[in-house]
């Protein structure tokens, strides 16, 4: 198990790569990102794809192409790639914008990601999306704004949220078809939100990447 942190860039609209990798980080391509990397000076450990974005297959020393006739998209190929090489934790770029429709997928691996024990954070203009299954979600108090808290599972029971204006939920459910959770506040104290039994999508401002943390509910 690695303790570093596996970085992966897409093919989606790139609104900043703003990270600094450092030992034992990792830094994945996948597809057309490699031209996002490539225009900051930044390099990749692997490059993975069908490359059907590009031109033609990159040059680089370590290519894994993959066949465009595939159950499954390059992001999610390249997150099991960091998975197998010990990765828990997965920051995402450039995964969301132009098609919806892959945008959809990405979420849909962050719940991979949490059902597995991981973390996953596919970053957006202005906002973070991730999800928990069966763990807690910790904010510092320095966080402000907005933040919304759906169920990604059809139902997720003993949900709780502390230290938000809204703390309506308290060993409550949440389901998937209301929107319940839309547009709580920080309050400028630390909060939680937890869930006991499902999947969580959370979405909270950018700004705030280096003032989360993701814990088994046992450790709270």
């Amino acid at each position: 198990m690695s303790k570093g942190i596996c970085y992966i860039v897409g093919a989606g609209d790139n609104y900043g790569l703003d990270f600094v990798t450092k030992e034992p980080d990792y830094v994945i391509a996948a597809d057309g990102g490699l031209s996002y990397l490539q225009s900051q000076g930044m390099a990749a450990d692997l490059v993975i794809g069908d490359f059907d974005s590009i031109e033609k297959k990159p040059t680089h020393g370590n290519v894994l192409e993959l066949n465009p006739e595939k159950d499954f998209t390059d992001m999610y190929e390249a997150i099991n790639c960091g998975i197998k090489k010990g990765y828990e934790c997965f920051h995402i770029y450039c995964g969301t914008g132009g098609r919806f429709d892959h945008t959809f997928a990405n979420i849909q691996t962050l719940s991979y990601l949490s059902q597995q024990g991981k973390t996953g954070y596919l970053i957006d203009k202005d906002c973070i999306i991730t999800t928990i299954t069966n763990s807690s979600i910790v904010f510092d108090a320095c966080c402000e704004g907005y933040i919304s808290v759906y169920s990604y599972s059809d139902k997720s029971a003993g949900v709780c949220l502390k230290g938000l204006k809204y703390v309506y939920l308290e060993n409550n459910e949440l389901a998937s078809i209301c929107p319940m959770g839309v547009s709580n506040e920080f309050m400028g104290e630390e909060s939680t939100i937890s869930v006991a039994d499902g999947t969580l999508v959370i979405i909270f401002p950018r700004r705030h990447k280096n003032n989360v943390r993701i814990v088994n509910n046992h450790d709270l």
